[in-house]
């Protein structure tokens, strides 16, 4: 079982430990607060006096496995490459695929059948294969982080509370008593803890001032200190009077941010765009109809086509309803009725 200190994974090791199954606990290490101790305290040490309290609590036994090289190499370099290109990179999937159900399926060997965490999915086995299915909540549902999963590694994940809401389980922590039963839910990039994701950015890539321009009339009203901060549809952080401002496009050659009043000035919906990178769970699906997609994580999904692209190795999606904020480098996430198919990268 992987335990975050969080009271999802806490429910999720409470009831494998009701079924009867022989548990040990694992927490992975993978703060990078050897390189980024000037930025502030990580949070590491207090999630791991959760896990200590909640293994003596249920007498499991538990283990740290230190993974921030592995971390670092297999998807901070890339989140940091994709933001100097002035995309918007998808970490937490790539933790997932590459470190969880990856660097860590390398560290424990064949030594245990299965691999509990505390993801609000669902996995439907038959005839030898996997499916990914969403979560009975649709507002906590995680297939979108899990939608690089490969079969082999959906052949070894065990997700306990997949088919619980979110309001179930702070009830069965509360009836047991589990220390993190009050704790609030973590937000952000899994890595960073309480470091601030600028100061994240900066630390790696610096400033680069540049001209804020208003998309609709090239007027300039403010400066940038550098593209790799925004992205597009964002609304906070522009530091901008009279708003609300949001991203609407990024120019790296002319070092520009281009801003709209989006609800006012009504920019141009998008109905298509290319997903490249694809990653298939299971066979792809009929060309046509009948998908949905996300393009971000959260309960809403889009009725979508999806066809053959001009452009070779691309896919592009058609959208029924249109989208402003399509963000480069962001993953679109691929469904049929509530089975997760695979994702593609955004270009």
């Amino acid at each position: 079982m992987l335990l975050s200190g969080g009271v999802d994974s806490a429910v999720a090791l409470k009831r494998l430990c009701d079924a009867g199954h022989d548990v040990t606990a694992f927490y992975l290490k993978i703060w990078l607060e050897d390189d980024l101790a000037f930025l502030g305290d990580c949070p590491w040490n207090a999630d791991l006096g959760y896990v200590r309290e909640i293994c003596v609590q249920l007498n499991i036994p538990f283990e740290v496995v230190p993974l921030q090289r592995e971390y670092f190499d297999r998807v901070v370099t890339a989140a940091i490459a994709e933001l100097k290109a002035g995309r918007t990179p998808s970490p937490d999937i790539h933790c997932n695929a590459l470190v969880k159900f990856g660097a860590f399926y390398d560290t424990i060997d064949d030594s245990f059948g299965q691999v509990a965490t505390g993801h609000y999915a669902r996995i439907d086995r038959h005839n030898g294969r996997s499916q990914l299915c969403c979560a009975p909540d649709p507002v906590k549902d995680q297939t979108y982080f899990l939608a690089k999963l490969r079969q082999d590694q959906l052949a070894r994940a065990c997700f306990p509370i997949g088919d619980l809401q979110k309001s179930q389980v702070r009830a069965i922590a509360e009836s047991a008593n589990l220390p993190p039963k009050n704790r609030k839910d973590s937000q952000g990039i899994c890595f960073l803890g309480k470091i601030s994701y600028r100061d994240f950015v900066r630390s790696y890539l610096g400033e680069k001032p540049g001209r804020i321009v208003h998309q609709a009339d090239g007027a300039i009203l403010g400066r940038h200190r550098g593209l790799w901060f925004h992205t597009i549809g964002q609304r906070q952080g522009l530091g901008l009077s009279g708003g609300p401002w949001y991203v609407a496009r990024k120019d790296m050659d002319a070092n520009t941010l281009f801003v709209t009043k989006q609800r006012a000035e009504k920019p141009e919906l998008r109905y298509e765009f290319d997903i490249a990178d694809m990653h298939w769970i299971n066979d792809p699906p009929d060309p046509g109809s009948g998908l949905t997609c996300k393009l971000r994580h959260g309960p809403e999904r889009q009725v979508c086509e999806v066809r053959k692209s001009p452009d070779p190795g691309c896919l592009r999606v058609h959208l029924e309803i249109g989208e402003r904020a399509i963000a480069a480098g962001q993953y679109a996430i691929l469904y049929q009725d509530d089975v997760c198919l695979g994702c593609g990268v955004m270009q």
